[in-house]
């Protein structure tokens, strides 16, 4: 029922100007909202339950003329290695009225006790929880027109910067390619990850031609005068099984210098290639892994895995070259010819 509405949701309103997203979308303390679009284990449920922010949802939002409105009543987050050190807000939010799923209790002398490291049924384990079970939560769950549009990918490649800074076509390019990488225990059968792209980080919802979104949501980034950021939640240093996993703490780092517009002020340097603008500094975050190949020890191993990765974002793309404009493709992808 949950996407089969999405669905509905994504035909009927842009007919009246609104664009519905596959996001997360969360408040500060100065009434400044930013939505947080991602696939299925980038972060955007964890990334959204922000302690110092009001949560305005975890997945479905509409944005219209009088600014974004959830058109959910509750989150439904994975739940496999869940803690409360990491998680605060989503740990504590598991409690009599929410529902788990393929999930094991401690034992049977502990009711409601949670083993969330017991993947001996699936790793993709799951919490479906009301919104007011998360402390501060904006009811009812509405928000202004973004200040900051955030694309989450968990990039398994370590190519991607853990944050670039996107104008309006790279924006409606990597809107419409929705690239992240399927990784053990999202998908059943996914053992080994696999570079995936969903457009508009939603696909499966999509009844129009992707470009009508991503050109919707560029008009509304100019009008209201939105920053669009891409970060990376997945590998820097060398891809799976060389490099580490983006750190959580740096992460919420990089967005906390995002909302508190620090990170806006930065000197920014572009990545051959891919042509993104990487900020040079970072507070509180190593500027080592800021500029991708800084991260690599071996930085032909790097140029050739941003080099395929690239390749495939193109080769991607090729499907929705009629209806998207020449400029979009041009200006707001990977450019083959500045690879090594």
């Amino acid at each position: 029922m949950k996407k089969g509405i999405f669905g509905v949701m994504h035909y009927y309103m842009p007919t009246v100007g609104a664009l519905s997203m596959h996001a997360s979308a969360n408040e500060g303390k100065d009434g400044d909202s930013t939505v947080l679009f991602g696939l299925s284990g980038t972060g955007k449920t964890t990334l959204s339950a922000d302690a110092n922010r009001a949560l305005i949802g975890d997945d479905e939002h509409v944005w219209s003329d009088n600014g974004i409105f959830n058109i959910e009543g509750g989150c439904y987050a994975k739940a496999v290695g869940l803690s409360e050190s990491k998680e605060p807000e989503i740990y504590n939010a598991i409690k009599f009225g929410a529902i788990v799923e393929n999930i094991k209790y401690l034992g049977d002398d502990q009711p409601r006790s949670i083993d969330y490291d017991d993947t001996s049924l699936t790793e993709n384990t799951r919490c479906c929880y009301p919104l007011e079970h998360i402390p501060g939560v904006k009811i009812p769950a509405m928000g202004g027109h973004p200040k900051n549009i955030i694309f989450l990918t968990a990039d398994a490649n370590g190519v991607l910067p853990p944050v670039s800074r996107l104008n309006y076509d790279q924006a409606m390019y990597h809107f419409v390619s929705g690239y992240t990488a399927k990784v053990a225990g999202t998908e059943v059968g996914v053992t080994e990850p696999v570079s995936t792209f969903s457009a508009c980080f939603g696909e499966a919802f999509l009844p129009k031609h992707p470009y009508l979104y991503a050109k919707m949501l560029a008009e509304k980034v100019e009008k209201h005068h939105a920053h669009v950021w891409l970060v990376n939640t997945g590998w820097t240093g060398g891809k799976v099984g060389v490099g580490k996993r983006m750190s959580l703490k740096d992460t919420r780092q990089i967005i906390d210098n995002i909302h508190d517009g620090s990170l806006e002020k930065e000197e920014y340097e572009v990545v051959p290639g891919f042509n993104l603008n990487v900020p040079t500094a970072c507070k509180g975050v190593d500027p080592i892994i800021l500029n991708p190949i800084n991260a690599w020890k071996h930085k032909s191993v790097f140029q050739e895995t941003s080099r395929k990765l690239a390749g495939q974002f193109v080769d991607n793309f090729e499907k929705y070259t009629d209806g998207t404009p020449e400029h979009v493709i041009v200006n707001g992808g990977p450019d083959l010819t500045k690879f090594k």
